[in-house]
C-alpha cells in the first residue's frame, strides 16, 4: 500500500484526535473500549465509495452547538450537482427562502433515547445524537429500536440553531444512520393474542385482576400523540383485529419504550408483549398498560397461530378520507362556507390531509400555515417534539383532524385542528434555511388559558389575536417574558390580566374541564374541536395608530360642511366669516362607536414637546385627558410608565380645514376645501382605568444602581425647539456662593455613606404657572451665552425638614404633619420656595396641582441640605429681605416627585398644618366675583364650565407673540391670527357667562377644552373691554387643568355642549343690575314702532354692495361673482316696566315684520336688483326717511313699518347687547309722560337698555293675559 500523503496524515490525525475526544466508552459489559478508529474510516470509505474524505472534517457535538451558528447541512455522499438540484427543488417550493448552505462537516455520534440532567438519564420520548462533548436532539423521518445506543456515521444531516440561542438547536437526520458497528438481533416471532379475544377482558363487568404477560397483535389504527401531564410522559395506541373492527387501547409510559412513537405507522400490524390489564381511575375504564419486560415486534403472520373470534363487538369505525391536497381542500369548502349561516353552530369536518409547511402564524399558540391556504392548530394537542421539524418548506401528514370553516370572522383561512385523536407525521424535512423557535415549555400564556376556559376554537383564535397585538406593541416596554409569562394564579402577568375578564364574558359559564381520556379513548368521538360557533369579536384592542386612523376616518366618513354651520345662519355670511366657521370643530366618539368595541391600551408617559400625558405604544402616541369624577386633578405620579387599559373613554377628533367657500351655496362641492388635517386626543376618568402592568418604582431603580445617573436611561429628547408658548421675563440664576457648593454626593455620584440612601422632603403647592419659553441664562461649561429654556415654576411651602431615608418603606410622609403642627414657634415658622423646573423635570408638570402634598426624593443622596445648598436668588439682593422674595430652586433632572394627598383629604390630627398656608395660597375666586366691578385683580383664576367655544379673529389691540417670531413654528393647526372664544359659565344651569380668549399659538398642546367640560383656570389676565365688558385672555403664565370631562357631546360642531335651559322670565325694569352676565332671557313685552330697517346684499369677499350679480367696487376691482343677503333692524318693545332697543338680525328681521318665508324671499329679490334699501324712522310723527318717494320697495318698507300691525305683542328671547353702537353713560332716572286715551300719567323710566333679538313669537291675546297673570303673581 502506497505510503499516505501529508494531507491524508494530517487529516487521519485530526480523525485520531476526533475519536479519542469525542466517541464515548461502550456502556457494555467487557466492553470498557472506545471504538478502533479503524471501524470509522472503514465506515466512511463504504459511505465514500472507498476513498477517505479528505475535504471534510469532524465535528463534535459541542462544537457544533457553539460554533455553528445558522442553519447549515452537510452531505457526505452527495456531489455538487446533486446538491445543487436539492436546493433548487427546495427555493421553488416557496420562493421567499434561500436553501441551507453547505457545510463540509463528519459528525459520528450515538443514538439514544435520553439527555443526562443532573447526572440522570431523563426520557421525555425524544431522539438524541451523543458523544462523549454533548447531547443534542434530532429529528428523523425513519427509525428502527435496534438503532438506540448504537454508533452512526450520519451522511446527510442538517443542523437548525434555535432563534434566540437560549437553549441549543436540534438536527434533521435527511438519510438513515451508517451503523459504525453490527445492530443488535432482536426476536421477531412470539406466540400472540388477537384483539378479539382481548377485548371481552376490557369490556367484562367481572372487578379487575390484574393479568400480565399478555401479547396482543394487531394492526396500527389509530396513534396518539406525546403527551407530558403531571411529570409524565406517556401515548396510546390502538390495535385492530384483522378481521373485525375491534381495537384495543394500550397505554405506552415505560420511559425505556417512548421511542416505540418514532417507529409505529398507521397501517402496519405489530405485535405487544407484556401487556398487563389496568383501568383509569377517574372512569373506571379499562386498557392495557405495558410492562418493563415487554417488547413491540413486527407481526410475522407464518409464526403465529389464529384464535377464532369469541365474540363480534363494533365499536365506532375511526372515519379517515383519502389524503387530499390544499386545491381540492379549498375547492370543496368553498361552498360550504357561503351555504353556513354565521351564527348557527356548525360540525367540524374529520379528514387526513397532506402540505408543507409555508409559514409559522405562531409558534407559541401553535399555529402554522400550510400551503398558503390552510391554518394548522396544535394548540389542542402538546406539539410534536416541540414543534421540531416544522419549519417552512417541511411537509406534513395530518391524519384525523378536523376542519373548521371559518370560526373567527376576522380569521381569513380555513383551520385544521388536531385534537387528541389525530394524528400528525413529518413526510419529509424542509431543505431552507429557515429558523426554528420552540415553543415556551413553562408559563405559556395562550395554552394555560386555552386549558383554563377550555375554549373552543373560535375563542381560540380570538385570544391569540388579542395576545399577539398585545405583544407586539409593549413587549419593547417591558419585555416579552413580563408581558406573556403565565401566572401562578396569585400574581398574573400584564396579559394575563387584560384577557381573563374579556374571556370570563365570553365564556361566561365555563364548560367542564377537558377529559382528555375520554377524548381519547371514548367509544363516540367527542372534542372541543366537534362543534363550533363562528365569532364575531367582541372587542379588539388595536394599536394607538390604529385607533387614531380608524378615528380619523369616521370622523370624515359622510362628512359635509353644511353640518357645521345653521342654514338660516349661513346664508347671511361672508367669506371671511363662512370660512373662519369651517375652520375648527370637533366630534368624539366613545369605545361603543366602533365596531367591533374597542378597548384602549397604552403606557402612560409625558410628552417631551408639551410635557403634557399621553399613552403610548410601538406604533404611536395619543395625547389624553385625565380626570378624577370627584372633581379632583389627576396626581397620580406613581402610574408614569404604567400600563394602562381603560374600556369607557371618549376619543375626540379635532378637524382644521382651509376652505375658500364663495358662499353657503357651495358648501355641497368639496372641491373648495383645500387642506383637511385632524388631531385625535382620548380623555377618561382615572376610576375607569386598570393598571395592568405598574411602572417600577424609580427610586427603586436609583437606590438598585448605586447612582442617579441611572434615571437618565430614557432619550433626551429636546424641549426648546418645537414647543410654542411665548417667552416671559428675564431671570439669570447665578451660579451659589462659594461656601454653598452643591454636594457631590448628591450631584456627581455615590459616597461610601449614601450609596443606598435617599433624602426627601415634603411640600404643598400654593401657586403655578404655565409652560412657557423663559430667559434664564444657566452657568455652561462651555462658557455659551443665554438660551431661551422651556420651563415652569411653582410656589411651593416646605412643610418639616428632610428626611434621610435608607429604604423605601420610610417614604412615607403624612406624619410629619403631626410632628410640624405640634413643634415649636421655629418649625412653624413658613419656608417659602420658588421651584423652577426645566430640562428633564419638566416631566412632572400634568402632575403639579394647586393645594397638593407632594414629596421630593433625592436618590444616592444623603446631604439633608442638599435643597438650601442648590437654592439661589430669584432677585437682587438688596431685595432679600422682603418677605415676598422666596428662594428659587432649580429642580433637578435626576429628582423624584411623589404625590402624598390633598390639603382638603388631611385628618383632624393633620389639620393644624394648614394654619401655615393662611395668605400663601393663590386666590381662587368665582365667576360673578370676577365680573363684579369692584374686583382689583388684574390676573385671576377661577372654575366653570363651559358653554361654548367658538373660533374668532385675534382681537387687533392683541401684541403678536414673541415666540412666533423667534422660530419657524411647525405643525400649526390654526391661522397664527386666529383666537379662541371659550364662553365659561359655574354651572351648566347657570346664566352668569365669562368669555376667555386664548390665541391659537397655545391651543397646540392645550386638549379637553371642549363644551361641557369642567376646567380651572389659573393666572389669567382681566380686561375690561371699551364697552365696559369684563373678559380674560391666555397669557404666557397662565394654564389649566382639567377638573371634569363634557357629560354629553354633540356630533360634529363645536357649538354648546348641553341643551340650554329655558330662559328666564324678566321685566325690563330688572335688567339694570345684570348688564354684565345676563346671557339670554325673555320677556313679554309689545312693539312699539321700527326705528331702523336695513336690506342690502353685499360682496361675499369684501362686503361692498353687490348689484345686479356683481361686486360695485371698481378701485380696485373685486372678482367676486357672490352677493350675500343681510338685514338689519332696530326697533323699540315696551312691557310695562320699562322700554328697550332691540336689535335683530338677518332672519329675526323677518320675524319681526310679521312676513313669511315666501313674503321674505320675494322682498330679498327686489332688494337684489337694487343693491340695498335703508329705512330710518323716527320715533315721533313727521321725523325723517332718507327714500326717493318713486322707490317702490322702500316705499313699501316704509308703510310696513308703520303699518299697526307691526305694533302687537310679542315673546321676546333676547341678550344683552354687549358692543351697542353707542356706548351709553351711566344716567338718573328720568320723568316720562305718557297718555292713555283722555288719560296722561307720569312715570320715572331708566335709560334704554340695549337687547339683541335671538328669537321671535308670535303671542296669541289668550296668551298674553296668562302670561302676564303668571309673571304678576309668582312676583308677588
Amino acid at each position: 500500500m502506497a505510503e499516505p500523503s501529508a494531507a491524508e496524515q494530517r487529516w487521519l490525525q485530526a480523525a485520531r484526535d476526533f475519536v479519542r475526544r469525542a466517541l464515548p466508552a461502550l456502556e457494555e459489559p467487557g466492553e470498557s473500549e472506545p471504538p478502533p478508529l479503524d471501524a470509522v474510516l472503514q465506515c466512511l470509505r463504504k459511505a465514500s465509495s472507498g476513498d477517505l474524505p479528505l475535504g471534510y472534517s469532524f465535528i463534535s457535538i459541542s462544537d457544533l452547538q457553539h460554533q455553528q451558528c445558522t442553519p447549515c447541512c452537510s452531505h457526505l455522499t452527495w456531489s455538487t450537482n446533486e446538491f445543487k438540484e436539492w436546493a433548487r427543488q427546495g427555493e421553488d417550493s416557496l420562493r421567499m427562502h434561500t436553501a441551507l448552505p453547505r457545510t463540509y462537516l463528519i459528525l459520528v455520534g450515538y443514538l439514544t433515547e435520553g439527555r443526562q440532567e443532573n447526572k440522570e438519564k431523563l426520557v421525555d420520548g425524544c431522539l438524541y445524537v451523543k458523544d462523549s462533548t454533548g447531547t443534542i436532539p434530532c429529528e428523523l423521518l425513519h427509525f428502527e429500536l435496534e438503532w438506540l445506543e448504537s454508533l452512526f456515521l450520519f451522511p446527510s444531516w442538517s443542523y437548525i440553531p434555535q432563534t434566540d440561542r437560549t437553549t441549543t438547536g436540534y438536527l434533521e437526520i435527511l438519510m438513515d444512520p451508517v451503523p459504525i458497528n453490527p445492530p443488535k438481533e432482536v426476536p421477531h416471532s412470539i406466540p400472540v393474542t388477537y384483539p378479539a379475544s382481548a377485548e371481552p377482558l376490557l369490556t367484562s363487568r367481572i372487578p379487575c385482576k390484574r393479568k400480565s404477560n399478555l401479547t396482543v397483535a394487531g394492526e396500527l389504527t389509530r396513534l396518539g400523540s406525546l403527551l407530558h401531564i403531571h411529570h409524565k410522559t406517556f401515548f396510546f395506541l390502538f390495535l385492530e383485529c384483522f378481521t373485525s373492527a375491534i381495537c384495543v387501547p394500550v397505554l405506552v409510559q415505560n420511559p425505556n419504550q417512548l421511542a416505540w412513537h418514532h417507529i409505529l405507522q398507521l397501517g402496519h400490524r405489530y405485535t405487544v408483549t407484556g401487556l398487563s390489564m389496568s383501568s383509569l381511575k377517574k372512569t373506571g375504564q379499562r386498557i392495557f398498560i405495558t410492562g418493563v419486560s415487554s417488547c413491540l415486534l413486527p407481526y410475522c403472520a407464518e409464526k403465529v397461530r389464529k384464535q377464532p373470534l369469541d365474540s363480534a363487538w363494533q365499536g365506532e369505525s375511526t372515519h379517515s378520507s383519502s389524503l387530499e391536497s390544499a386545491e381540492q381542500l379549498s375547492d370543496s369548502l368553498e361552498l360550504g362556507i357561503e351555504e353556513e349561516m354565521p351564527t348557527s353552530t356548525k360540525k367540524s369536518q374529520i379528514i387526513s390531509y397532506v402540505g408543507t409547511v409555508t409559514k409559522i402564524l405562531n409558534v407559541q399558540a401553535g399555529l402554522f400555515l400550510l400551503d398558503d391556504k390552510v391554518c394548522l392548530c396544535l394548540a389542542y394537542q402538546q406539539l410534536l417534539n416541540s414543534a421540531r421539524g416544522l419549519r417552512p418548506g417541511a411537509c406534513v401528514e395530518l391524519i384525523g383532524v378536523h376542519v373548521l370553516q371559518k370560526p373567527l370572522v376576522s380569521f381569513s383561512y380555513i383551520v385544521l385542528g388536531a385534537c387528541l385523536r389525530s394524528t400528525i407525521k413529518l413526510k419529509s424535512f424542509s431543505r431552507l434555511s429557515t429558523p426554528y423557535q420552540p415553543p415556551a415549555s413553562l408559563g405559556n400564556l395562550y395554552l394555560q388559558l386555552l386549558f383554563r376556559y377550555n375554549l373552543g376554537m373560535p375563542v381560540y383564535l380570538w385570544l391569540v389575536s388579542l395576545l399577539e397585538m398585545f405583544e407586539e406593541r409593549f413587549s419593547c416596554f417591558f419585555g416579552r417574558l413580563r408581558l406573556l409569562l403565565g401566572s401562578r394564579q396569585t400574581h398574573p402577568g400584564a396579559a394575563e390580566k387584560f384577557l381573563d375578564p374579556l374571556l370570563q364574558a365570553v365564556v361566561p359559564e365555563r364548560e367542564q374541564a377537558r377529559d382528555i381520556y375520554s377524548e381519547i379513548l371514548g367509544k363516540v368521538h367527542q372534542c372541543p374541536l366537534q362543534e363550533y360557533l363562528p365569532l364575531n369579536p367582541p372587542c379588539q384592542a388595536p394599536s394607538l395608530s390604529a385607533l387614531c386612523h380608524l378615528a380619523e376616518q369616521k370622523s370624515w366618513e359622510g362628512f359635509s360642511p353644511s353640518q357645521l354651520l345653521s342654514p338660516l345662519e349661513a346664508q347671511h355670511m361672508g367669506t371671511q366669516e363662512l370660512n373662519r366657521t369651517l375652520a375648527w370643530s370637533y366630534c368624539t366618539f366613545s369605545a361603543g362607536s366602533f365596531q367591533p368595541r374597542l378597548i384602549l391600551l397604552g403606557v402612560l408617559k409625558v410628552s417631551s414637546r408639551s410635557s403634557s400625558l399621553q399613552l403610548q405604544d410601538k406604533s404611536s402616541t395619543l395625547a389624553c385627558v385625565i380626570s378624577h369624577k370627584d372633581g379632583s386633578p389627576f396626581a397620580h405620579t406613581d402610574l408614569k410608565g404604567s400600563l394602562l387599559q381603560v374600556e369607557n373613554y371618549q376619543v375626540i377628533v379635532e378637524r382644521f380645514l382651509q376652505t375658500d367657500f364663495p358662499s353657503w351655496e357651495h358648501l355641497a362641492n368639496l372641491e373648495y376645501v383645500r387642506v383637511k388635517r385632524t388631531s385625535v386626543y382620548v380623555q377618561f376618568y382615572f376610576e375607569d382605568v386598570q393598571v395592568l402592568h405598574a411602572a417600577e418604582g424609580k427610586i427603586q431603580k436609583a437606590l438598585r444602581s448605586g447612582n442617579s445617573s441611572s434615571l437618565r436611561k430614557k432619550d433626551d429628547g429636546s424641549l426648546t425647539c418645537e414647543l410654542e408658548i411665548p417667552e416671559a421675563k428675564v431671570l439669570k440664576l447665578k451660579d451659589p456662593k462659594p461656601g454653598t457648593h452643591r454636594d457631590e454626593t448628591c450631584q456627581g455620584g455615590q459616597s461610601s455613606t449614601g450609596g443606598t440612601s435617599c433624602v426627601s422632603r415634603l411640600f404643598v403647592v400654593t401657586q403655578k404657572e404655565g409652560l412657557m419659553l423663559r430667559n434664564y441664562q444657566l452657568p455652561a461649561a462651555d462658557g455659551g451665552g443665554q438660551k431661551l429654556q422651556h420651563s415652569f415654576q411653582a410656589t411651593v411651602l416646605w412643610l418639616g425638614r428632610p428626611h434621610l431615608l435608607s429604604h423605601l418603606g420610610e417614604t412615607e410622609h403624612l406624619p410629619e404633619l403631626e410632628e410640624t403642627s405640634c413643634d415649636g414657634e421655629e418649625d412653624m415658622t413658613r419656608q417659602e420656595a420658588l421651584l423652577l423646573f426645566m430640562g428633564k423635570s419638566l416631566q412632572w408638570f400634568p402632575f403639579l396641582h394647586l393645594d397638593g402634598l407632594y414629596c421630593f426624593i433625592v436618590p444616592c443622596c444623603s446631604d439633608l441640605e442638599v435643597f438650601d445648598k442648590l437654592c439661589l436668588p430669584s432677585v437682587p439682593p438688596k431685595f432679600l429681605s422682603r418677605s415676598s422674595c422666596p428662594m428659587c430652586l432649580r429642580v433637578q433632572d435626576t429628582w423624584l416627585l411623589k404625590h402624598e394627598t390633598w390639603i382638603s383629604s388631611l385628618t383632624e390630627h393633620q389639620l393644624a398644618a394648614r394654619s401655615l398656608l393662611t395668605g400663601m395660597d393663590q386666590r381662587i375666586s368665582s365667576i360673578p366675583e370676577v365680573l363684579s366691578n369692584s374686583f382689583t385683580g388684574s390676573l385671576v383664576s377661577f372654575t366653570g364650565e363651559i358653554v361654548e367655544r367658538t373660533l374668532c379673529a385675534s382681537p387687533k389691540n392683541e401684541k403678536p407673540c414673541v415666540t412666533v417670531g423667534l422660530q419657524k413654528q411647525k405643525g400649526r393647526l390654526l391661522a397664527s391670527d386666529r383666537s379662541v372664544k371659550l364662553s365659561v359659565a359655574v354651572a351648566s344651569d347657570s346664566h352668569v357667562l365669562m368669555d376667555i380668549y386664548v390665541a391659537s399659538t397655545y391651543l397646540q398642546h392645550l386638549w379637553g377644552l371642549l363644551p361641557g367640560a369642567k376646567i380651572l383656570f389659573q393666572n389669567l389676565e382681566r380686561k375690561i373691554s371699551r364697552f365696559h365688558n369684563v373678559y380674560c385672555t391666555y397669557i404666557a403664565s397662565s394654564c389649566v387643568s382639567i377638573l371634569s370631562l363634557p357629560a354629553s357631546y354633540l356630533p360634529f360642531s363645536s357649538r354648546p355642549a348641553r341643551e340650554a335651559s329655558p330662559p328666564s322670565f324678566v321685566y325690563l325694569s330688572s335688567l339694570q343690575p345684570h348688564l354684565q352676565s345676563l346671557p339670554r332671557a325673555q320677556i313679554l313685552c309689545h312693539l312699539t314702532c321700527v326705528l331702523f330697517l336695513s336690506l342690502q346684499w353685499v360682496c361675499s369677499l369684501c362686503n361692498s354692495i353687490f348689484k345686479e350679480g356683481r361686486c360695485t367696487r371698481h378701485s380696485p376691482a373685486c372678482p367676486s361673482h357672490t352677493g350675500v343677503r343681510q338685514a338689519s333692524a332696530r326697533v323699540l318693545v315696551e312691557d310695562g316696566t320699562g322700554e328697550a332697543f332691540v336689535l335683530c338680525r338677518n332672519q329675526h328681521v323677518a320675524a319681526m315684520l310679521g312676513l313669511s318665508l315666501l313674503e321674505w324671499e320675494a322682498l330679498l329679490k327686489c332688494v337684489q336688483r337694487r343693491g340695498s334699501v335703508c329705512i330710518q324712522h323716527g320715533e315721533a310723527t313727521g321725523t325723517g326717511c332718507a327714500e326717493e318717494p318713486d322707490d317702490l320697495v322702500a316705499c313699501y318698507l316704509r308703510s310696513l313699518c308703520r303699518s299697526p300691525l307691526i305694533c302687537r305683542p310679542i315673546l321676546l328671547d333676547f341678550s344683552l347687547d354687549r358692543k351697542p353702537s353707542r356706548i351709553l353713560q351711566p344716567a338718573p332716572l328720568q320723568l316720562r309722560n305718557f297718555r292713555c286715551s283722555e288719560v296722561e300719567f307720569v312715570s320715572q323710566m331708566r335709560p334704554r337698555p340695549s337687547l339683541l333679538c335671538l328669537n321671535v313669537e308670535e303671542v296669541k291675546h289668550n296668551v298674553w293675559s296668562s302670561k302676564r297673570i303668571s309673571r304678576t303673581s309668582s312676583r308677588c
